[in-house]
């Protein structure tokens, strides 16, 4: 088929109500998020964990994600596989997020080849700790901070799959911005047909990882949040944006 037009994949959750997962509900996941996301996690079907809307953020739409009180249980979005950066690049996903406390769970943004209900960050997709990253997932890129590295409130990129092989001394994938609780950060990354990705944190690039991803690879986006202990751990998120090309190869 000829190309036509602009015909760009674009997914924006802006959060401004409709659907919500009470905390207390025990409805097992998937539990659809109308009308491109689902609501998935490891203990999401447990009366402690849910997604719900923060009327007291005004009229913008921010949504809570909570976990249990359980070790790696998780509570997060969910794409389905439809991202492949050969076919879809340049692909850019942006999201608006805060954390109520730091040091006491994972948060995973970005995307990768690993789609299930009961999703969880360590032991599935990635994990840190001291200075180590372990790479789960065959293929990821995306945004990590992590409770038990020895920098845990600072974002860190993560990456496996591609040409480049995946960094997994955390000391060089630290981005130099460090969260602070109760603000606001936008994380940006912009992945090129070529698999370069680079991540943006408030505006500001940090850090550019050339073949940082397969460029044949099917992906999801994952956007989690992950509890350690006995700790609850919260994540609210203002929107999540996507934008991608079409494959016009079909």
């Amino acid at each position: 088929m000829a190309e036509a037009g602009d015909g760009r994949l674009m997914i924006c959750e802006d959060f401004l109500g409709g659907t919500e997962v009470a905390v207390a509900s025990t409805t097992a996941p998937p539990i659809n998020w109308p009308p491109y996301l689902t609501f998935v996690g490891q203990g999401v079907a447990e009366n402690d964990s849910g997604a719900v809307m923060l009327d007291s953020d005004g009229l913008n739409g921010v949504v809570q994600l909570t976990t249990t009180n359980e070790d790696v249980h998780c509570a997060g979005f969910q794409t389905p596989v439809m991202f492949d950066v050969g076919l879809n690049g340049t692909i850019v996903l942006e999201a608006r997020v805060r954390q109520a406390a730091l040091n006491t769970g994972e948060v995973f943004i970005g995307f990768s080849d690993v789609a299930t209900d009961l999703a969880i960050i360590e032991g599935a997709i990635c994990h840190g700790d001291t200075t180590t990253l372990t790479l789960t997932a065959s293929d990821i890129v995306g945004f990590l901070m992590a409770s038990d590295l020895t920098q845990n409130s600072e974002w860190h990129c993560v990456f496996n799959g591609g040409s480049t092989t995946g960094q997994t001394d955390s000391t060089e994938n630290e981005l130099n911005v460090v969260a602070v609780v109760g603000k606001y950060n936008i994380l940006r990354m912009e992945i090129h047909p070529n698999g370069t990705a680079e991540f943006f944190v408030d505006g500001v690039l940090k850090k550019t990882v050339e073949g940082a991803c397969s460029t044949s690879v099917d992906t999801c986006l994952n956007l989690l949040v992950e509890s350690k202990t006995t700790a609850v751990k919260t994540l609210d998120v203002d929107y999540i944006k996507i934008w991608a090309n079409r494959d016009w190869t079909i």
